[in-house]
């Protein structure tokens, strides 16, 4: 009894494969974007509570109604732009992770490419934001928007829109780097070599996860 108990629990690490059957990294990965979710909740949550305890609060189209090249007075087209950006780039994620399945280097190769230039060029837009509404005079402690209201607006906007937007776009960073690295492994056949392309699919998780967390981050800070 004792040595068919050793094998079995063998087999599970030796193989790779979790207790629940799926591949131990994979696991890992949702373990970990588990608890990232949990951060993000907490923030988002924080947020909602003071947002809707204060008696008044700044207008989105009011605040980010600015577009490169184009000036003012378009609510909400720029963060339009990149939320469009950021929801091809997962696309061309997806696309990568079934080339990935099917061992199709040069599909993978491409589509992980493109991902990259997607997350590249959202943050040059989150860059470009930032910098626009540091100019206006916004930053952390800093707050020149006044509520809907008329009435001078709190601290709080601002000192929650560059914290959690940028614990996000350091995610977006972050899952770039992770997606070159992915891109130089796949160029110099190291997945071939392994047989398989399981890596880019963790890396898919992430990517995903990522973009799903933007959906939230522009309900709470751009729609209400």
């Amino acid at each position: 009894m004792a040595t068919t108990a050793i094998t079995t629990d063998t087999k599970w690490w030796g193989g790779g494969k979790s207790p629940f059957n799926v591949e131990y990294g994979k696991l890992m990965m949702w373990y970990f974007l588990m608890s990232d979710a949990f951060t993000f909740g907490a923030f988002l949550i924080a947020y909602g509570t003071i947002r809707f305890s204060s008696t008044g609060w700044p207008d989105p189209n009011e605040v980010f109604q600015s577009f490169p090249g184009l000036g003012s007075g378009l609510p909400l087209m720029f963060v339009s732009l990149m939320t469009f950006i950021l929801i091809i780039s997962s696309v061309t994620m997806v696309l990568a992770v079934r080339a990935g399945h099917e061992r199709n280097k040069a599909a993978v190769v491409k589509y992980l490419f493109w991902t990259i230039i997607g997350g590249i060029a959202f943050l040059s837009c989150q860059a470009w934001e930032w910098h626009h509404l540091h100019e206006e005079g916004a930053w952390w402690g800093r707050n020149p928007f006044v509520n809907q209201d008329g009435t001078a607006s709190s601290t709080n906007f601002t000192n929650f829109f560059f914290t959690i937007t940028g614990f996000h776009g350091f995610h977006v960073f972050s899952g770039v780097v992770i997606n070159i690295i992915m891109l130089i492994m796949a160029m110099t056949d190291t997945f071939e070599r392994r047989g398989h392309y399981l890596m880019i699919e963790k890396a898919g998780l992430y990517w995903h996860f990522v973009d799903l967390v933007w959906v939230f981050v522009f309900t709470c800070f751009y729609l209400i």
